[in-house]
């Protein structure tokens, strides 16, 4: 069994999930933990198995009912804990890996055992694959935590984690509705040393359909909830509370138009 297992919900996008799957260096060492939500159209067990080219197996979880993103993963983690594997790394459906990511990623923590999280520096594209923005984030703890009260510090298909984790903080919350992964992960890094690795190791695609679009108002919502919780008086809190709020009354596409002419 491979030290590392990645862990991606699906929901009616068989095709991204080839896409993803297939992204994988051959030359990576992790197995794939593929959670269906209740998809109206299942992904293809044989063509997906056969996309996967890298030094692992490929294991499909399934549940009855859609029931969100958060239970999906849960389910994952649950069966990632089960089989004692070391190291969780996120992707989604239709986002892609760029060289050897799982390994940079395990290497890196390998070498730095008090950092719990690692990230990475992200390449945005639409659904044609034309470069909208990338994504430079924070690389040490310090400034990670501060500006955490800003935005998630973390692009969550890019992440890899501890599987420790989950006995100190438990699976992602459920009642944070398109925000579960600042939630969870802020917990992290309120407590804990993390960091993003300054290179670009995930493709990450932006459909209108996706969470971050459809549901934005709910996730900025959600996020006040956490920056409300995790509160002191101090810049980056009370900039952070005032930023959310303005987000929230922002229109969507206003919000992606300034993304691309400031992070181009």
């Amino acid at each position: 069994m491979n030290r590392i297992a990645v862990l991606i919900p699906h929901y009616n996008n068989p095709e991204g999930l080839v896409k993803s799957v297939a992204s994988v260096n051959p030359e990576e060492e992790a197995d794939i933990i593929v959670v269906d939500d209740g998809s109206t159209h299942k992904p293809d067990e044989y063509l997906v198995a056969d996309s996967y080219v890298a030094k692992g197996k490929v294991y499909f979880l399934y549940l009855a009912v859609n029931k969100g993103i958060e239970y999906a993963l849960n389910t994952g983690l649950d069966y990632i804990v089960q089989h004692k594997y070391e190291y969780i790394a996120r992707l989604d459906c239709g986002d892609i890996c760029l060289g050897m990511r799982f390994t940079i990623q395990s290497k890196f923590l390998d070498e730095n055992p008090d950092v719990k999280l690692a990230g990475s520096f992200a390449r945005a594209v639409d659904t044609e694959g034309n470069l909208l923005f990338k994504q430079v984030l924070p690389t040490k703890t310090a400034e990670i935590r501060k500006k955490s009260y800003l935005n998630s510090m973390f692009v969550h298909p890019a992440v890899m984690f501890r599987t420790e984790m989950i006995n100190l903080y438990g699976v992602y919350p459920t009642d944070y509705k398109s925000a579960e992964d600042y939630a969870y992960f802020f917990k992290f890094v309120k407590n804990h040393d993390v960091a993003n690795i300054d290179d670009f190791l995930v493709q990450i695609e932006i459909n209108p359909k996706g969470i971050s679009l459809t549901k934005r108002k709910q996730q900025v919502a959600n996020r006040i909830r956490v920056i409300r919780n995790n509160f002191y008086f101090g810049f980056y809190p009370v900039y952070g509370l005032f930023r959310s709020v303005i987000l929230y009354i922002m229109p969507t596409g206003l919000l992606l138009f300034l993304k691309k002419i400031l992070f181009r």
